[in-house]
């Protein structure tokens, strides 16, 4: 990530103050692995913002750096005057960190003492009241070269990722939706609202697209080998393995022309009885390479996958609130026939014969990667469109190392989670889904605020 750097001035306090912060601010942002932009000391008095008219001056010379940075971070070396900063960052466009330095106890003469902490106050005030969105975190003044700043910034990292990752960006619907499954309508044009675009194929362009590739074309071979060592497919029949293959390719085809950042797949029954394949396998080999891909056209499910993957920088997955596990109310079963990305798995996977579609027609389902999700912190979310709104929910659990039997079909997890049957009532009373999507890590905090403060999304509390 790249910042921009501004720093605050208000000239009752000390000045002196403003030559150290551009230095620990700078070394604080190449220390977390980021990069910067800060205008030379010399284009304001003192290196700093605090008139309208350095405000002005900050404002063109940022302008002149359109498209290369990915936030700005204001350090508030003392007080700092908020109309300076209005001129300057009014038409960012980009998140904006406050950071506001400490005071010190043995230095709290009027030489030294900042009063960041009040200034900060007047900053966000002003902020408010011009509709400017700006980051505020814990604490309320932090020294750059603290840790506790280390974790402002990797979260800050985190927000600008998801903001400008969600501003714009496109789905790419693979397949009508299954009539069946009424649970994952969505409506196109409360997305469009949120710049979010859907590009819809049927999947009879999908089948003509896999008839043209020969098995023995350089993508095709070159994608079966892949395939065989992303995970275990010693059990596929040949003629299957270049059928998942080639769909695999086709999908790659689909991202490309398009340029779709994600997709969302109809997976079931034509891909069984016209292809005689899941593509379970292939959705979690998309996932994890870093392309976030849902099955059965779950477009809500989608958004999520790419919210999440944009703030941790990891896999993520949909999966079905699936079973209890025995008699603990906070406990869930996670599941999803195999679409889960390898990397959020305990051991590499099996693909098989899609137990679902093998109990009526043996043989037209394999590609479903069976095994079990590994232990891990974890963030869960799901949204829908409603009344012309984007509305989520975000709350974080557990992964478990708890046991499930090997009987069990597909891909699953235990995952627990405080409240849980309270929060599963909130969320069947509010119309949302039968399925999930989680992410590693707890991130909660991170989505609200890129959700609520910057995209303008509804947040609903469970």
């Amino acid at each position: 990530m790249k910042f921009a750097l501004y720093f605050g001035n208000r000239g009752f306090f000390p000045e002196t103050l403003i030559a150290g912060a551009r230095e620990e601010v700078a070394k604080a942002v190449t220390d977390a692995g980021h990069d910067y932009i800060m205008p030379p000391a010399e284009m304001t008095r003192y290196g700093a913002v605090e008139t309208r008219e350095e405000g002005w001056r900050y404002a063109e010379w940022l302008r002149g750096y359109e498209g290369q940075y990915d936030g700005v971070i204001m350090s508030l070396p003392n007080f700092s005057d908020e109309n300076g900063a209005v001129a300057a960052l009014e038409n960012a466009g980009k998140p904006i960190l406050i950071q506001a330095y400490p005071d010190e106890i043995g230095k709290m003469d009027f030489a030294h003492r900042r009063d960041s902490y009040c200034g900060k106050f007047s900053i966000e005030d002003v902020f408010h009241q011009y509709g400017i969105p700006f980051t505020v975190l814990e604490p309320h003044v932090v020294h750059p070269l603290t840790p506790a700043f280390r974790c402002n910034i990797d979260d800050f990292a985190a927000i600008c990722r998801v903001v400008n990752g969600m501003r714009k960006f496109s789905i790419g619907v693979l397949g009508a939706r299954t009539s069946k499954f009424k649970t994952v309508r969505f409506d196109e044009i409360t997305l469009q609202k949120y710049g979010i675009t859907c590009e819809s194929f049927d999947l009879s362009d999908l089948f003509w697209r896999v008839k043209q590739y020969a098995d023995n074309d350089e993508k095709v071979i070159a994608r079966r080998e892949h395939l065989k060592n992303y995970t275990n497919c010693s059990l596929v029949p040949a003629d299957k393995m270049n059928t998942l293959a080639k769909v695999s390719v086709v999908i790659d085809d689909y991202m490309r022309e398009y340029r779709l950042n994600t997709i969302a797949l109809r997976c079931w029954e034509e891909m069984q009885t016209e292809l005689g394949i899941a593509p379970c396998v292939l959705l979690s080999e998309l996932n994890d390479r870093g392309i976030v891909a849902s099955c059965e056209i779950d477009v809500c499910s989608a958004i999520n996958m790419y919210a999440m993957q944009l703030a941790s920088g990891k896999p993520t997955a949909c999966l079905d609130w699936n079973n209890n596990y025995g008699d603990d109310p906070n406990k869930v079963i996670l599941f999803h026939c195999g679409s889960t990305a390898q990397k959020l798995m305990k051991e590499t996977g099996l693909v098989t014969d899609h137990k679902m579609f093998a109990k009526g027609c043996p043989g037209c389902g394999w590609g479903a990667n069976e095994g079990r999700i590994a232990s891990f912190p974890m963030t869960y979310s799901s949204c829908k469109t409603e009344g012309g709104k984007l509305t989520f929910y975000v709350d974080e659990g557990s992964f478990t190392d708890d046991h499930i039997e090997q009987e069990f079909f597909g891909c699953g997890g235990v995952a627990v989670i405080d409240d849980l049957q309270r929060k599963l009532i909130r969320m069947g009373r509010e119309g949302f889904r039968h399925h999930t999507t989680v992410g590693v890590g707890h991130m909660a905090d991170i989505l609200r605020e890129a959700f609520v403060y910057y995209l303008g999304y509804d947040v609903m509390e469970l």
